[in-house]
C-alpha cells in the first residue's frame, strides 16, 4: 500500500474514532459547529459562546493562539486535523477547562510547548513531523486519557516514563521514514495500554527490531510490513517470534503486508503457538515460490483466523498445499475472502470448524463434495463466487449435519426441475440466495425446515400456491423481483416478516392480514400501485393493523396509476364507497328510480303534469316557428290592443259592458269567437291571438276557474309575459273568487292573484266611469310607450 493510500486508510480510522466520541458526548445541549474544508487560515472569530463541538479540519490554519480559544469555555471537542500547524503551545487551552477531545493529527508539528493543561480523554498528535516522541511530563496529569496518538522518527525508552503510570485504552504510534537510525528496541516496555497500533515506515528497506511484545497490550495492530529477505531471513519474523513472551496478547491484526509465500506461511505458524485468539490479516501482496513443508496445527490458542484481500504475483505454485493447510486448521472460525481462491478441499479428519467464510473468491460447484468431516459446521458463507447449479449447493450441504446458516448470494445460481431433487441438510434454518438467477421453480428446491429465506434480486414472478415444504418459514425476503401479487400465508403458516418491496404489485390483496395472522413486519413499498376501488380495501386493512407493522408507511407507498393520482400517497387516496360497491350502487339507483316514479305519479295525479307537458310541447313548437321571424316584422304583425279571455257564462258582461266601453275609444279587441282562424287548432289560435295583442285581459269569476280553455289562455299569456319581458297581463275581477274554489291545477292563477294588482268590477254604477277610465288609461299608456318605441 502506498503512503497516500495508507493516509486515507488511517484518516478513515480517525474519522470513526471522532464520530464515536461525538456520539458519546452528544445530547440536546450540544452546540456543534462544522467549519471544515472552508479554506480558513485562522480560527474563526464569530463562534458562539455555547460551542461545544468545533470541527475546523482540512483548512489552511498555521497557528492557534490563546485569543482564539479564550471565549470557548464550553468547548468539549476540537478537531484541527489536516492543517498546517507547525508549533503548538498547550497553554492556549488553559481556559478550556471542559475540553476532552483534541485532534491535531496530519499537521506539520515539529515541537510542542508543555504547560499545565486540561485533563483530556482523547489526544491525537499522529502523522506529524516530530523527531522524538512529543510526550511532556505534564501529560502524566491526564488521568482520564483514553486515546493517545503519537508520531516520531526516534524512540527512546525514557520518552515513555511521564505516562508509564497511566492506563491508556489505545495508543496509536506512527513511525516516520527515518525511524531505525537511533531506535531503542525496548522503547515500548514502559507503555501501559490495552490496545497498541504501530504504523511502520512505508519505505521498503527496514529492519524490524522494535520489541512489541514488551507492551501490556491485549490488542496489537501492526501496519506497513515489508518483509524483505536477507541472509538472516525476514526481519519481521523476529518480531512475531517474540510475541510468545506476551501471554496477555489476545487479538493480533496485520495490515498492508508485502512478503513472499514462505514468509507468509511462517507468519501463520509463528502466531499459531502464541496466546493470540483472534488473528486478522488484510491487504497482502505475495510473491516468490511456495515450498512445501509441514504445518503444525497442534497446540494453539487461536479461535478465529481472518485473511482478506490477498494478491499473489506468483501464478504457478502448489495450491493444494495451501488448501490443505487451511482445511485442516483446528480452529472454530476461518475467513478467507478476496483472495481469488479457486478451490477448497475437505478436512482430512473431523474438523472443529463452526464458521467458514469463503466469500468474494472464485469457488465453483465442485467444492466440499460429500464433506462428512464438516459435520460440526454451523455457518457457511460462499457469497460472491462462481456457483451455478442450486442442486449442487443442496447436495454439498447434505453431510453438514449441523449447518444452520448458508449464504450463497451474488453468484450465478439457477434451478430447473429437470435437474432432479434437491437434497438439503435437515438442520438448515437460514438461507440467503439473493442476487442470483433463480426463477419460480426454486420453490420446489428449498430446505423443509428453513426459517429465514432471502431471495431478493432474482427473477421470481410468482410464488406457487402449492408450496407445502415451508411451514416453518418465519422471514421471507423477495424484494427486487417481478412479483405481481401479494402472497397469502396459506402455505406459510409461521410467517412473521415479509419483505416484498420493489416488485410489480399493483393491487395487493385486502385479505393479506387475515391470511397472515402472525405477521409482525410487512415491507411492500415502492411498488406500482393502481389506485382503484380494489386498492381501497387494502388501504383500510393497513389502517386496522398495529402501528409499525407496515414498514415504510406511508412515504414508500404511492400511486403509480392512473396518471391523475401518480405520486399520491396511498393514505391520501380516497374514493367514495358508492362507486366501489356494485350492490350498493344498484340499490341506490333502484331507490332513486322508485322515488322518481312516486314523485312523477304524484305530479300526474294532483298537479295535472300531463296537461303541462302538452302545453309546453305546443308552446315550444309555436315558439320554434316564431324564432325565424325578425323582431321588426313581429312588431308589424301586432293587430290588437288587447286579447279578452272570459268564460261563456260571463259573455253578456263582456259584450254589453267591456266591448262598448273600450272600442268606442278606438281600442281594438281580439275575441275568440270572431278572430280565431278556422282550420287551426284551438291552442294555436290562442297563442297567435296573444302574440298579436299588446295586452291580455282576463275576466275573472267563479265561472272562469271552471273553464278549461280559460286555463289554457292564462297559461300561454303567463308564458308570453316571461318571454316578452313586459307587463302584458290585466286581471279584472268580475266576481269574488273564494280561494278554496280554485282547483289545484290553477296554481298559476293563485300566484298571479297573490302577486299582481287586479281591477275590481264595482257593483255601484257611480263607480263604473272611474273603472273604465283606469282600464283605458292602462292600455293607452302602454300603447303610447309602445308607439314611441
Amino acid at each position: 500500500m502506498t503512503e497516500t493510500n495508507f493516509t486515507i486508510f488511517h484518516f478513515a480510522i480517525i474519522f470513526m474514532l471522532t464520530l464515536e466520541i461525538k456520539i458519546q458526548l452528544s445530547d440536546e445541549s450540544e452546540f456543534v459547529v462544522d467549519r471544515s474544508k472552508r479554506g480558513l487560515i485562522h480560527v474563526p472569530k464569530d463562534l458562539s459562546l455555547k460551542t461545544t463541538v468545533l470541527d475546523i479540519s482540512q483548512n489552511n490554519i498555521s497557528e492557534i493562539r490563546t485569543s482564539d480559544m479564550l471565549s470557548l469555555s464550553k468547548l468539549k471537542i476540537l478537531i484541527i486535523s489536516h492543517n498546517r500547524i507547525q508549533h503548538l503551545d498547550i497553554s492556549v487551552f488553559i481556559f478550556n477547562k471542559e475540553l476532552e477531545y483534541l485532534d491535531l493529527s496530519n499537521n506539520k508539528l515539529k515541537e510542542i510547548s508543555c504547560h499545565p493543561t486540561v485533563n483530556l480523554k482523547h489526544l491525537d498528535l499522529s502523522f506529524n513531523a516530530f523527531d522524538a516522541l512529543p510526550i511532556c511530563k505534564e501529560f502524566g496529569a491526564m488521568s482520564q486519557l483514553e486515546f493517545l496518538g503519537l508520531s516520531a522518527t526516534q524512540l527512546q525508552k525514557s520518552s515513555m516514563l511521564p505516562i508509564a503510570h497511566l492506563h491508556i485504552n489505545k495508543v496509536l504510534l506512527i513511525l516516520g521514514d527515518l525511524y531505525g537510525e537511533k531506535e531503542d528496541p525496548e522503547s515500548l516496555q514502559k507503555l501501559n495500554t490495552e490496545s497498541l497500533h504501530v504504523v511502520f515506515p512505508t519505505r521498503k528497506e527496514f529492519s524490524f527490531i522494535l520489541d512489541v511484545s514488551a507492551s501490556t497490550a491485549v490488542n496489537l495492530e501492526l501496519s506497513n510490513i515489508k518483509c524483505v529477505l536477507n541472509d538472516s531471513g525476514c526481519y519481521f519474523l523476529n518480531v512475531l517470534s517474540k510475541l510468545q513472551n506476551n501471554s496477555r496478547l489476545s487479538n493480533l491484526t496485520l495490515n498492508n503486508i508485502e512478503a513472499n509465500w514462505y514468509s507468509f506461511i511462517t507468519m501463520l505458524q509463528l502466531v499459531w503457538h502464541t496466546s493470540v485468539e483472534y488473528f486478522s490479516i488484510s491487504n497482502v501482496k505475495l510473491q516468490g515460490q511456495l515450498y512445501v513443508s509441514n504445518f503444525d496445527n497442534s497446540a494453539t490458542s487461536l479461535k478465529a483466523l481472518s485473511i482478506r484481500q490477498v494478491v499473489s504475483y506468483t501464478f504457478s505454485f502448489q495450491q493444494g498445499y495451501i488448501y490443505r493447510i487451511f482445511s485442516n486448521m483446528n480452529i472454530q472460525n476461518l475467513t478467507v475472502s478476496g483472495t481469488h481462491m479457486l478451490h477448497m478441499v475437505c478436512p482430512s479428519q473431523m474438523s472443529p470448524f463452526l464458521h467458514l467464510d469463503f466469500s468474494n473468491n472464485l469457488l465453483t460447484d465442485t467444492v466440499f463434495d460429500n464433506c462428512g468431516t464438516l459435520a460440526r459446521l454451523e455457518t457457511l458463507s460462499l457469497q460472491m463466487n462462481q456457483f451455478k447449479k442450486l442442486v449442487n449447493i443442496a447436495q454439498m450441504t447434505k453431510e453438514m449435519k449441523s449447518l444452520q446458516q448458508l449464504d450463497v448470494s451474488q453468484n450465478s445460481l439457477s434451478y430447473d426441475e429437470s435437474e432432479g431433487y434437491c437434497s438439503w441438510t435437515i438442520s438448515l434454518l437460514s438461507l440467503n440466495m439473493s442476487s442470483n438467477r433463480l426463477t419460480d421453480s426454486l420453490f420446489s428446491c428449498l430446505p423443509s425446515r428453513v426459517r429465514v429465506l432471502d431471495l431478493h434480486n432474482n427473477r421470481i414472478t410468482r410464488i406457487p400456491e402449492d408450496v407445502t415444504s415451508l411451514e416453518a418459514l418465519q422471514e421471507l425476503n423477495v424484494a427486487f423481483n417481478s412479483l405481481a401479487h401479494l402472497p397469502g400465508c396459506g402455505t406459510f403458516g409461521s410467517l412473521s416478516v415479509l419483505i416484498i418491496d420493489y416488485n410489480s404489485i399493483s393491487n395487493p390483496s385486502a385479505h393479506f392480514f387475515q391470511s397472515c395472522q402472525k405477521i409482525m413486519s410487512l415491507n411492500a413499498g415502492h411498488n406500482p400501485f393502481q389506485c382503484t376501488c380494489e386498492l381501497r380495501e387494502f388501504i383500510q386493512s393497513v389502517g386496522r393493523v398495529s402501528s409499525g407493522v407496515v414498514e415504510g408507511w406511508p412515504d414508500s407507498y404511492q400511486c403509480d396509476y392512473p396518471g391523475s393520482h401518480k405520486g399520491t400517497l396511498l393514505k391520501d387516496f380516497h374514493v367514495s364507497p358508492l362507486s366501489c360497491n356494485t350492490a350498493l350502487l344498484i340499490v341506490t339507483i333502484g331507490v332513486t328510480g322508485l322515488v322518481s316514479a312516486v314523485i312523477l305519479t304524484v305530479l300526474c295525479m294532483y298537479l295535472d303534469l300531463p296537461w303541462y307537458l302538452r302545453m309546453v310541447c305546443q308552446w315550444t313548437q309555436t315558439r320554434h316557428r316564431a324564432r325565424n321571424i325578425p323582431l321588426d316584422k313581429l312588431q308589424r304583425t301586432l293587430q290588437f290592443h288587447a286579447f279578452i279571455s272570459y268564460s261563456e257564462h260571463d259573455s253578456a258582461w263582456v259584450k254589453n259592458e267591456l266591448l262598448p266601453n273600450l272600442e268606442k275609444e278606438d281600442i281594438r279587441i281580439c275575441l275568440h269567437e270572431r278572430n280565431f282562424v278556422p282550420g287551426k287548432s284551438i291552442v294555436e289560435n290562442i297563442i297567435n291571438c296573444i302574440e298579436k295583442s299588446y295586452k291580455s285581459i282576463f275576466v275573472l269569476s267563479p265561472n272562469f276557474v271552471q273553464s278549461e280553455w280559460c286555463h289554457y289562455e292564462l297559461y300561454f299569456a303567463h308564458h308570453n309575459l316571461f318571454h316578452e319581458g313586459s307587463d302584458n297581463l290585466i286581471l279584472v275581477l268580475l266576481e269574488p273568487i273564494p280561494k278554496y274554489s280554485i282547483p289545484s291545477t290553477y296554481h298559476k292563477l293563485k300566484n298571479l292573484m297573490a302577486q299582481r294588482t287586479y281591477l275590481d268590477w264595482p257593483k255601484e254604477k257611480s263607480k263604473h266611469a272611474l273603472f273604465w277610465a283606469n282600464l283605458r288609461a292602462s292600455i293607452c299608456i302602454k300603447l303610447m310607450e309602445q308607439a314611441k318605441e
